[in-house]
């Protein structure tokens, strides 16, 4: 790869070694050696972090992949970040493929929208630039005032249903909720297939009925006449959501059925989902996701479910789950950081990685 003036330098942020896995895999598509660095926990949890060369007028690439103690992920990424800064390097860009705390990025009655304050932190410690997959949702690259590059693993999960489903014409894309169509819809457009929606399930952690559109109450204030409190107003109240008995529209009798999503972690929706899908006649059903936390007893719930295959990609470690479960494949987007970084670095443009990619996307 060309070089600009500085260096690059690339280092892996956790020292876990499926983490370090998918940095060792950029590093030789780059032809580049990971740098020198220690990071690890002392004995009362704190994090330390020692750089072991010189960064100093440099650009700076640092990989975090979030393993299961996520808080402690994010800990090693900011002091790396902050140790970098303080050394003087050029630019420090992070490349986090899966974004923590994504989930937590709107208001729900009194918490907080986490996934801001994690975004100021980033860029309080010194990062210049994120390189990122498939954020939850596209509005938290709102959240930083720095330039951030959201990557798309749809190339590569269609590239696998081409390439291991033999039979995938005869296939169904399904959102498991309406709330997923719009990814389903992208799939299904790009593989000229049919889709099929799931509706009518349980309600989950995100429906408005845990947002703060319920408070305050709507409790009648005596007006004070020694006071100038203006009178109560009475807002009329919206009907309350009632959903139907659980059903799938469109066809997936005789189909495969291929469930698309953004993150597979508590898989009861999506167990739940494969279930409707055989009772209406799907032969096969395959789970696609850019992201596998599937945390706790997710990979005992999957091997005794309906679902024959989940396919997710290796933004986060998931070897133990793969280990408790023969279902779980992994798909390799390494390439893509890799030439994410390249072109950065080499301040070429980024458009040629989001080709084809829409607004709605």
């Amino acid at each position: 790869m060309n070089h600009t003036e500085g260096g690059l330098v690339i280092f892996s942020a956790n020292s876990h070694p499926s983490s370090r896995e998918i940095s060792k895999r950029i590093g030789e598509r780059l032809g580049v050696e990971l740098g020198k660095v220690q990071v690890y926990q002392e004995d009362n949890r704190e994090t330390r972090v020692q750089i072991q060369e010189s960064v100093r007028g440099k650009d700076v690439f640092i990989i975090q992949t979030v393993s299961k103690d996520v808080n402690t992920t994010i800990m090693e990424l900011l002091i790396m970040v902050y140790a970098c800064r303080t050394s003087c390097a050029r630019s420090i860009t992070g490349v986090v493929p899966y974004f923590p705390y994504s989930k937590q990025c709107k208001m729900r009655k009194r918490g907080s929208i986490v996934s801001k304050l994690l975004a100021s932190m980033m860029c309080k410690a010194g990062l210049t630039h994120l390189i990122t997959m498939d954020l939850h949702q596209k509005e938290i690259q709102g959240f930083f005032n720095i330039p951030v590059d959201n990557l798309r693993a749809s190339p590569f999960l269609l590239q696998y249903i081409q390439e291991e489903i033999p039979d995938y014409r005869n296939a169904v894309i399904v959102a498991k909720s309406p709330a997923s169509a719009k990814r389903a819809q992208s799939f299904a457009e790009r593989l000229r297939l049919g889709i099929a929606v799931i509706h009518g399930e349980a309600q989950d952690a995100e429906s408005d009925l845990v947002d703060g559109r319920h408070s305050p109450p709507t409790v009648k204030i005596p007006r004070n006449t020694h006071t100038h409190t203006p009178p109560t107003v009475k807002i009329p109240l919206l009907i309350p959501k009632e959903k139907p008995p659980i059903t799938v529209v469109g066809d997936v009798g005789g189909r495969i059925a291929i469930i698309v999503d953004d993150i597979i972690d508590d898989v009861d929706s999506f167990v739940a989902a494969a279930e409707t899908l055989k009772k209406h006649g799907a032969y096969k059903i395959f789970v696609m996701a850019t992201h596998g936390i599937l945390s706790s007893d997710a990979p005992k719930l999957i091997e005794e479910s309906a679902i024959d295959k989940v396919v997710v990609t290796n933004t986060i470690p998931h070897e133990h789950q793969k280990l408790q479960c023969v279902k779980i494949q992994t798909v390799d987007i390494s390439l893509i950081l890799s030439e994410a970084i390249r072109r950065i670095y080499n301040g070429e443009s980024m458009s040629y990685l989001f080709r084809h990619i829409g607004l709605e996307d």
